[in-house]
């Protein structure tokens, strides 16, 4: 019985997470994720799934962030009718991540079909709505870690803690082949995390399996390690040079632990007097009920000097859209997080429309930046920038904060495969861009491992397993050149348009300014050589 991987996302770029596990008879999707970028990349999201629906038996999450868990609705309208198994704290988590997507979704496209008609362009739909995405929540079934279930006829599965956020999870898989041979057996690690988190533990998972599917988001890059206290100084040490500044801080969170981290440490700064008790605004509705199942599910971890860090009197939840519109008002000594963190959708794009232009202002960024994503073309550096359709330029002072991330660096994830050796076959590099995976697999192979054995799929590529040989690849389907999608000609135009207007802003005479416009034209439109010739 032939066992496949196919490989439908997180190839040469870090969203868009979708594995399909399939045997004679079972098909499992190890995550079903959304791609997030540029505009090229996210138009994956719209279309069909290059598989059927309702031949995938089962769907195992690894954790709730929509990268890997984003596109469940749309799979339960497209056919799909089996169970989707997670961790309890993911399976928590995802009663309100799925349904947020589906309202961002809905009130991103009502705002794009409101310029569209100006345009004269036709409305576009929602991937699915939020109506969709609370029906889809039935088919949630929580399984705890270290415990085999079998989502599958022939497929068992156990969860390990991945680190990562909580609920996260690697996914081993035992595939049964029928012929009453040793099973094949898989390790998908899902998102690694870096093992010094506030609310997580080191990662784990099983040692001695045939195949390893690994993520390799920072594989080129090793950051310095860091204890809480000296995360917390780096955070004070901006904190206080913002306030200096003198205007509002925005900081662009994850709504799921990169939120609650920040917390944490903000309280513990208020409680040492690092840092003055300064107002601070948690703008995200999803934020709010993720930092409640926090609460659920760590009690313990989120006290400190027996308070509750989620819970002070200078801590402020924002739900009402009134509320959060009343916050651009503020201009200085406060602190607000909104979703999202790339500064793709969410309230933060609001905040930042009314403060980029502000030299005051300080964004502090906190985690991965996808290519084309406002997020990475601020940290980029960009000195004009679009918003809702408008232009926007950055006077504000914008800042990195890589202590917060949620993922293993280079250093780690090489640890990270070493500790689960023997791996008798292959290792697949996913979730990073090409450049993370080239270097992290010529680290892996300084470390030990064959290079021959670390493969690097691309989109669409499907792989068949063998306990015996190893893995082959059998097809490769025709898809996205993730290289150039991610270079993207719309953010292109938008930097080339912002560049004309600045040019002429910058040109003293109107003279100057028109010829510049017909040096413009006339590479678009270049006069004809010769006369006409009119037919008759």
């Amino acid at each position: 019985m032939a066992v496949t991987v196919t490989f439908h996302g997180a190839c040469g770029t870090v969203t868009g997470a979708c594995f399909e596990v399939r045997t004679g008879s079972s098909a499992v999707l190890i995550d079903c994720g959304m791609f997030q970028g540029t505009k090229t990349i996210k138009a994956l999201n719209y279309g069909a799934f290059p598989f059927t629906p309702a031949s995938i038996n089962a769907v195992v999450l690894t954790h709730a962030h929509v990268d890997h868990c984003g596109l469940i609705p749309k799979l339960t309208v497209a056919g799909f009718a089996g169970n989707v198994f997670a961790t309890p704290g993911t399976g928590d988590l995802l009663t309100y991540v799925l349904p947020d997507s589906g309202y961002i979704q809905e009130t991103e496209v009502d705002r794009l079909n409101r310029r569209n008609r100006q345009r004269g362009i036709k409305a576009v739909e929602p991937i699915y709505t939020r109506e969709i995405a609370e029906a889809s929540l039935r088919r949630i079934r929580p399984k705890p870690y270290d415990s085999w279930f079998e989502p599958a006829p022939g497929i068992a599965a156990r969860f390990w803690d991945a680190g990562h956020i909580l609920g996260s999870a690697s996914v081993e898989l035992r595939i049964d082949d029928g012929a009453g041979k040793p099973p094949i057996t898989l390790l998908f690690s899902g998102d690694v995390g870096p093992g010094d988190k506030a609310f997580q533990s080191e990662p784990t998972a099983p040692r001695d399996v045939d195949f390893v599917v690994m993520e390799s988001t920072y594989g080129d890059r090793v950051r310095a390690r860091r204890t809480n206290e000296q995360r917390r100084h780096i955070l004070a040490k901006e904190l206080h040079a913002a306030l200096r500044r003198g205007g509002l801080i925005l900081i662009p969170a994850f709504a799921i632990e990169r939120t609650q981290e920040l917390l944490f440490d903000f309280d513990a700064l208020f409680d040492s007097g690092q840092l003055p008790k300064l107002p601070v605004f948690v703008d995200s509705p999803l934020a709010i009920r993720a930092t409640e199942v926090f609460g659920k599910h760590l009690h313990a971890a989120t006290m400190t000097n027996g308070t509750h860090a989620f819970k002070r009197d200078n801590l402020h939840f924002v739900e009402a859209v009134e509320d959060s519109k009343k916050l651009n008002r503020l201009r200085g000594g406060a602190i607000v997080m909104a979703g999202s963190g790339m500064c793709d959708a969410g309230r933060i794009r609001h905040h930042l429309k009314a403060h980029l232009g502000q030299p005051d202002t300080t964004v502090i960024l906190v985690g991965y930046q996808a290519p084309g994503t406002l997020g990475r073309l601020l940290h980029g550096g960009q000195s004009m920038v679009r918003i809702h359709g408008e232009e926007i330029a950055v006077a504000a002072t914008i800042r990195m904060l890589d202590e917060y991330s949620g993922h293993a660096d280079q250093r780690r994830l090489v640890a990270w495969l070493k500790d689960r050796l023997p791996v008798r076959h292959d290792v697949f590099l996913v979730h990073g861009e090409d450049g993370a995976r080239d270097t992290l697999g010529a680290e892996l192979g300084r470390a030990g491992i064959e290079r021959r054995r670390i493969r690097l799929p691309v989109m669409g590529e499907t792989v068949k397993l063998s306990k015996k040989d190893g893995a082959r690849t059998v097809r490769v389907r025709a898809g996205v050149d993730i290289a150039a999608a991610e270079r993207d000609w719309h953010n292109l135009y938008a930097q080339t348009t912002l560049a004309l207007k600045q040019k002429l802003s910058g040109l003293r005479r109107d003279e100057d300014r028109a010829a510049l416009l017909r040096q413009v034209s006339s590479v678009l439109a270049p006069p004809t050589k010769g006369k006409s010739r009119r037919k008759n």
